[in-house]
């Protein structure tokens, strides 16, 4: 039994929701505190991958997550003109245990949301709640909040430990770290959209097409959608802009369409249009393609990092919300094991600091989407023969390399088929 009673969780998010239930599950109590007043299903696509999956299942959410997840069945990378460069199975069509599923963020932070409410009581999570400082005494953590916009002080509540799961502008990183300044850029600008259109290739396919300086990424993620004989595509495209990163203020804005669309205008593939796509979407949102420098150490007695907060990463390889659900998990582990705050904490650390910074760093080389990299090095006018410009057995070293990075080879994995918490 630990002699962790309490724990103050810092973010609602998907990784401080996740961190909520795993913690209740291993005898915690838990109170979250997210900053915005009400908890909306914003944002667009997201990935789980199988090992994510894995942990929500063990939480009692298989279900759930059937109703708003598309499994993924299959995984292409193309060149810039449609031609495939490798093309794999994803998740149970694999041989995993557990499925890949594509869905809506917003509709996955809901659903998590909802599951907190019920096993810990509507009680448990606190709204309109920023953290905007906070002490260690003793054997107890104590944080104070406040309205973000009004400046009025919510008062203080204190717990055995605390958990930051506050995202890539985390106040509790920036206390430990208050030189570490800005986000790094990338030099790329992301522009995300959602949109009804007719199914390409199985109706579950996830493709990405290009190469590091122009990429589009395309994924349907609504089981509804797929039922009725359509599908909801939720799409990303990338281009390089140089060294400049937008404002702050100026993330995840609406923009107009037409400050990156003609980039893609002749990026037909017959099986997918993606001029079409781009002009059918209603609303495009912009957000600079950023993450943070590794870090030496999360845990800092009876505070800790996870999540974003911990190692915002570049969305390749579809692991950023699983890589917080793996963290999650991983604190619970941790303290199931060793009870006693300061050693739990420390475990976690060490269990997870390691495998996120490799993630952090191969993303940073473009992770397993290298492979059009490649492609696009050594013949940027297409080919004929695939074979002729990069070997297969090159192209699955990538893959396979990419999947012990990120946690999720399908040996080690499935082998974890029963191991309950």
């Amino acid at each position: 039994m630990t002699n962790i009673k309490t724990a103050i969780v810092v973010g609602g998010g998907i990784g401080g929701l996740v961190t909520a239930l795993k913690l209740h599950r291993v005898g915690v109590s838990v109170r979250v505190f997210e900053s915005v007043e009400t908890i909306k299903a914003l944002g667009v696509g997201i990935n789980l991958l199988p090992h994510a999956v894995r942990v929500l299942t063990e939480l009692g959410l298989e279900g759930e997550l059937e109703k708003i997840g598309l499994p993924t069945a299959e995984l292409l990378y193309v060149n810039k003109f449609g031609q495939n460069i490798w093309r794999e199975p994803r998740g149970v069509e694999a041989g995993y245990h557990w499925p890949q599923y594509s869905t809506h963020r917003g509709k996955l932070q809901m659903l998590l949301l909802e599951a907190v409410k019920k096993e810990l009581g509507e009680a448990a999570v606190f709204t309109g709640h920023h953290l905007k400082s906070f002490q260690t005494f003793g054997d107890i953590v104590t944080a104070q909040f406040e309205n973000r916009k009004t400046g009025e002080s919510l008062g203080s509540y204190y717990a055995d430990i605390m958990i930051a799961a506050d995202g890539i502008h985390s106040v509790v990183r920036k206390f430990y770290y208050p030189d570490e300044g800005l986000p790094k850029f990338s030099g790329r600008i992301l522009w995300r959209g959602i949109t009804e259109s007719s199914p390409f290739l199985t109706g579950r396919s996830m493709i990405m097409a290009g190469y590091q300086d122009q990429k589009f990424v395309a994924y349907p993620v609504c089981p509804d959608t797929a039922a009725k004989g359509s599908s909801l595509v939720n799409w990303i495209a990338e281009l390089a802009v140089g060294d400049e990163m937008p404002s702050r203020a100026d993330w995840n804005r609406k923009i107009d369409k037409e400050i990156f669309a003609p980039a893609f205008a002749s990026w037909d593939f017959d099986w997918l249009n993606v001029p079409k796509l781009i002009d059918e979407t209603d609303a495009v949102y912009e957000f600079p393609m950023v993450d943070r420098d590794p870090l030496p150490q999360w845990t800092f007695g009876r505070v800790t990092l996870l999540g974003d907060a911990a190692h915002p990463m570049y969305p390749i390889g579809s692991n950023g919300a699983s890589q917080a659900i793996l963290d999650a998990d991983a604190l619970g582990e941790a303290i199931m094991e060793h009870h006693e705050a300061l050693l739990s904490l420390r475990m976690y650390e060490e269990a997870r600091l390691e495998p996120t910074a490799n993630i952090v760093r191969s993303n940073r080389k473009n992770g397993p989407e290298v492979v059009m990299q490649i492609v696009e090095e050594r013949a940027p006018n297409g080919f004929i023969h695939l074979e002729d410009v990069v070997s297969y057995e090159e192209l699955k070293e990538v893959s396979n390399r990419y999947k012990q990075i990120a946690g999720f080879d399908k040996e080690k994995l499935n082998s974890k088929l029963g191991v309950k918490s």
